[in-house]
C-alpha cells in the first residue's frame, strides 16, 4: 500500500462477521490497528450475534451490523452499500476475508483502500489453508505498515465479568479448580470427547475439583460429569462474560476444539485440547497460548490414560500433582 499521512485516516473500517473462535483470534490484530491508529474513529463491521462482545472491545469506537442477508436479496445489497458509503471510510481492514467480504470491497467500496484477500484491493494477502489467522492478520498488517505487537499473542481480558457469586454459590470461590468442556457444537458431534466422566473422576481421586461450564443443552452433559456445574442463579447458562470470568480464575482448562476452550487460550490461561482430524490444531492458533493439546482422528480412541499422561505434568506444573 503507497505511503499515506495517517493523519488523513480518520475513518477506519475493520470487517469482522463471526464466529467466536475467529473472533477471539482477531483481538490481538485489532489491538495493533488501534494501535497504529490512534487517532482514528475505528468502526468494525460484524453480525448481530457478536454485537455486545465488539461493544467490549476497548480497541474500536462504533459497531456496524451487517445482518448478512442473502446476496441475491438485490434490496438488501443495495440498502448495505448506502450505509456503507455514508459513513465514508478512509481506510478498510478485511479480517473476515471471504467471498462475501471480496464482493464488498468489488461492488460497494471499490475505491477505498482496502487491506484484505479480494483481487485488486490496496493490500492483497489471501489466507493459506495451512496458516492459523493470527499467522496470517500478522502479515496483511505488515504487508500494510502497521507494526505487530499483539497480532500473534491476543489477549481478551477486557471480556471478564466478576464471578465470585457463581464460585461462591459452587464452592469454590477459595479453591483451585479445573474446569471442563465436554461440549461443543450439535453440527461437528466428531468434536467432542466421550470420556469426561472418567477424567474427572481421576481429577477428584487426586484431590482436584472440578468444575464445568455448560452451553445451551449441555446441562445434562455436564451433570453426568459430575462436580459443580456452573450456572446462573435462576438456572441460565453463563454468558460470554461470566464464562471468561470462570475460566480466567480456572487453575486449568481441559476442552474440546469449542469456543470457551479458545477463549481459554487466548485468556492465556494453562490447559489442553483435544482435537479430532477436523483441522490441524495449530490452525486454530493454539500454539499462541499456554496449552497443550493432543489429536486422535476419532476422538472415542483417545484414551483417558493418555490424556492423563499428558495432563499430569501441567496439574505438576500447576503444584496440584506429584509426578
Amino acid at each position: 500500500m503507497a505511503a499515506r499521512d495517517e493523519r488523513e485516516v480518520r475513518r477506519i473500517l475493520i470487517i469482522k462477521l463471526s464466529a467466536l473462535g475467529d473472533i477471539v483470534q482477531a483481538e490481538g490484530a485489532m489491538h495493533d490497528i488501534r494501535l497504529h491508529h490512534s487517532e482514528a474513529e475505528i468502526t468494525v463491521m460484524t453480525t448481530p450475534s457478536y454485537r455486545r462482545l465488539m461493544e467490549r472491545c476497548p480497541w474500536v469506537d462504533r459497531i456496524f451490523i451487517d445482518p448478512r442477508a442473502s446476496r441475491f436479496r438485490l434490496d438488501r445489497m443495495l440498502s448495505l452499500r448506502r450505509r456503507l458509503r455514508q459513513q465514508d471510510f478512509d481506510l478498510v481492514y478485511d479480517l473476515q476475508q471471504v467471498g462475501r467480504t471480496d464482493c464488498y470491497y468489488r461492488w460497494f467500496l471499490r475505491g477505498t483502500p482496502w487491506v484484505g484477500g479480494a483481487q485488486g484491493c490496496s493490500v492483497h494477502c489471501r489466507r493459506p489453508a495451512d496458516r492459523c489467522a493470527a499467522d496470517h492478520f500478522a502479515r496483511c498488517l505488515d504487508l500494510a505498515g502497521v507494526p505487530v505487537v499483539h497480532t500473534r499473542r491476543c489477549d481478551v481480558s477486557w471480556m471478564v465479568d466478576d464471578v465470585e457469586d457463581i464460585l461462591a454459590a459452587a464452592g469454590l470461590a477459595a479453591d483451585p479448580y479445573v474446569v471442563l468442556v465436554p461440549g461443543g457444537s450439535p453440527e461437528h458431534p466428531q468434536k467432542r470427547w466421550p470420556y469426561y466422566r472418567q477424567l474427572a473422576d481421576r481429577l477428584r481421586q487426586n484431590g482436584i475439583r472440578v468444575a464445568t461450564v455448560p452451553g445451551p443443552g449441555e446441562v445434562e452433559l455436564c451433570r453426568g460429569i459430575g462436580g459443580a456445574v456452573l450456572l446462573e442463579a435462576d438456572g441460565r447458562v453463563l454468558d460470554i462474560f461470566r464464562l471468561a470470568g470462570v475460566l480466567r480464575r480456572a487453575m486449568l482448562v481441559v476442552g474440546n476444539d469449542t469456543g470457551p476452550t479458545h477463549i481459554a487460550v487466548h485468556l492465556q490461561r494453562p490447559g489442553l485440547a483435544l482435537f479430532s482430524d477436523h483441522i490441524p490444531p495449530t490452525f486454530s492458533g493454539i500454539q499462541h497460548g499456554a496449552f497443550a493439546w493432543l489429536q486422535q482422528g476419532d476422538l472415542r480412541d483417545l484414551s483417558v490414560a493418555t490424556v492423563w499422561q499428558r495432563l499430569a505434568p501441567l496439574l505438576a506444573d500447576c503444584g496440584r500433582l506429584q509426578t
